[in-house]
């Protein structure tokens, strides 16, 4: 399931990101046309290779976020239904871990078909390419070495003079029209094999030149490459009228070569040459593993205009395509990961590892993915597990009523005297959310009621003003007032929640002392021995199910004081008690807190 999660963003980056260079591609092609050379018209597509391959690399790789469009949206644009949803697996002794479920529209079927499609249609167009592969196979096992000496000939003076020194094989067959280079391990020449019967000397040195530039060029091995993309890329119409138009441009660059290297005395002749092809060529496939002389009637008239009006190219012609060549390129790189950024910012918190030290404890964890975040004060230091989830955001749930606690006390919706708000008389599936409640009960028994009245006497531009000041995850508050921190708008990363508690431990922000103290104490768990365990539990509800559980908080011991995290998810019974369950386990081992 993490895979479909991963890769439907990618293809909607690589919708955006093709499709961009692309036109610009086709644009500079249109206006500058005559400032490009044939063999820089070609090279411009290689651009297109890197957009394609842009939105498969690992994003850590970049550091930026891989792309969840669907998370982005699930807060703005689903409406939710808010049920309490019993725990089952709860703590005496630490803590009360109620979670609220809000019902969102599972789009997880919409991915899983989306992607069920593209593998489908990538592996039928992976055995069309390897029906045509064995075809072509099968056309070398039956062609035979060529016997005429005339054109064997006409092959050793032709390799001779374009410097070729390991030679592709060359056959006839009579399963051919038109002669044609492919190969991508071995490349073989597979020749008409009446073809000296009805082409002079002449011409069959222009047929031999052309296919040996394709070979000379790798024109060969740089198809597979296009190939193998249009079979990834098979859903989107623009990339293969890039390709086709590839094709063309490759066969101009390729003429262009052998024009190069003939009289101009002999264009004509050589136009004529492919012109007699044009009848006997009976062959088509939709994908090309190999380089035919010939295409379709609309590119044999370009290429017939180009060879009639072919004049050498000029130092400054070739200049100026490397000119436009570098220009369009620096633009397009430029443009990638300001795209790829702006798409993700939100999603994934940019963090440094100077400080961090990663560690495998996926033990713990069993079956739930995610992270665990533990920072030592004394040491400043961080232990990690998981690096790719510790910074990636996800929804506080509940552990953001920590911060909503320290803003209402900030802005005197509630005191430390006067912080008791009367049960709204809903009924929950809790008992203990059916009675008033003050700031330590309603922390205590996680009373979202309680949290969502403070909310809406705040109001949410005093809400944003905090959350701007904490820069608190993504900030985005977009969601409903009500639930903008349940599975929905707001999200937050474990290592921010790390770096967010250390601050507040520290009133960084300036707040009331005693706000911050009140909130300490409304969130103190134990206090043994070995030190005193402050911290708050949230769990994600969707649809019934438990997909995100979290335990954050800080221990304090005689000699140092520990900031964590530990955030866990899967698709059903990832909830804050488990969360701290893995916390206490990690801790203990650790010989921290035990």
């Amino acid at each position: 399931m993490e895979i479909i999660k991963m890769t439907l963003p990618h293809i909607v980056l690589s919708l955006v990101l093709s499709t961009v260079t692309i036109t610009v591609i086709l644009l500079l092609r249109k206006f500058f046309y005559k400032q490009l050379s044939a063999k820089w018209r070609y090279h411009l597509w290689f651009l297109l290779i890197f957009a394609l391959t842009f939105p498969f690399i690992p994003v850590h790789l970049l550091e930026i976020t891989s792309l969840s469009f669907n998370h982005e949206s699930e807060g703005k644009q689903n409406s939710s239904t808010q049920d309490s949803w019993p725990l089952a697996d709860q703590s005496e002794n630490w803590v009360n871990d109620f979670g609220t479920s809000v019902s969102r529209f599972d789009h997880t079927f919409v991915q899983s078909f989306f992607i069920i499609i593209w593998v489908i249609g990538m592996v039928l167009f992976f055995f069309l390419a390897l029906y045509h592969y064995v075809k072509l196979q099968r056309l070398v096992s039956a062609a035979t070495e060529i016997k005429n000496e005339k054109v064997k000939k006409r092959y050793r003076d032709c390799i001779r003079k374009l410097g070729i020194k390991k030679c592709p094989k060359i056959l006839e067959t009579s399963s051919v029209r038109s002669p044609m280079t492919f190969g991508l391990f071995y490349t073989y020449i597979l020749l008409p094999k009446d073809m000296a019967s009805y082409l002079s000397d002449e011409e069959i040195n222009y047929v031999l030149l052309h296919e040996l530039h394709h070979y000379k060029s790798k024109h060969i091995k740089v198809n597979c490459l296009f190939v193998l993309y249009q079979i990834v890329y098979w859903f989107h119409p623009l990339v293969w009228k890039a390709f086709k138009i590839m094709r063309l441009d490759r066969e101009m660059a390729c003429d262009t070569e052998v024009l190069h290297s003939i009289d101009r005395c002999d264009f004509e002749k050589y136009g004529k040459t492919i012109i007699r092809f044009v009848e006997r060529n009976k062959e088509s496939a939709i994908l090309n593993l190999a380089t035919p002389l010939l295409g379709s009637e609309k590119h044999i008239k370009r290429r017939m205009i180009h060879i009639a009006s072919f004049t050498e190219e000029s130092k400054r012609l070739k200049l100026k395509s490397m000119v436009i060549f570098i220009v369009i390129t620096l633009f397009l790189i430029a443009q990638f990961p300001l795209l790829s950024v702006t798409a993700s910012s939100s999603e994934r918190y940019l963090f440094d590892d100077q400080r961090a030290i990663y560690e495998d404890l996926s033990g713990y964890f069993g079956e739930n993915e995610g992270s665990f975040v533990l920072y030592s004060a004394s040491n400043d230091e961080y232990q990690i597990y998981n690096r790719e989830k510790s910074v990636m955001r996800i929804s506080p749930n509940s552990t953001y009523k920590v911060f909503t606690a320290l803003m209402a006390l900030e802005l005197g919706v509630i005191t430390g005297d006067d912080s008791l708000l009367e049960w709204d008389g809903v009924h929950y599936d809790y008992d203990e959310w059916h009675a008033n409640h003050d700031l330590r009960t309603a922390m205590s028994y996680s009373v979202t009621w309680y949290f969502q009245e403070l909310d809406r006497q705040m109001q949410r531009d005093r809400i944003h003003y905090y959350l701007e000041m904490f820069d608190y995850g993504n900030k985005d508050l977009s969601g409903r007032l009500d639930e903008y921190w349940l599975e929905s708008s707001l999200k937050i990363s474990p290592i921010e929640q790390v770096e967010l508690l250390q601050a507040f431990y520290m009133n960084e922000y300036h707040f009331k002392e005693k706000n911050v103290q009140l909130v300490k104490e409304a969130i103190k768990l134990e206090e043994n021995q070995e030190g005193t365990l402050y911290g708050k539990t949230g769990t994600g509800i969707v649809n019934g199910r438990a997909v995100n559980g979290w335990f954050i908080g800080f221990l304090e011991t005689e000699t140092d004081t520990y900031f964590f995290a530990t955030n866990i998810q899967h698709q059903d019974h990832a909830n804050g008690s488990k969360a701290a369950e893995i916390t206490q386990a990690i801790l203990s081992s650790k010989g921290i807190y035990k």
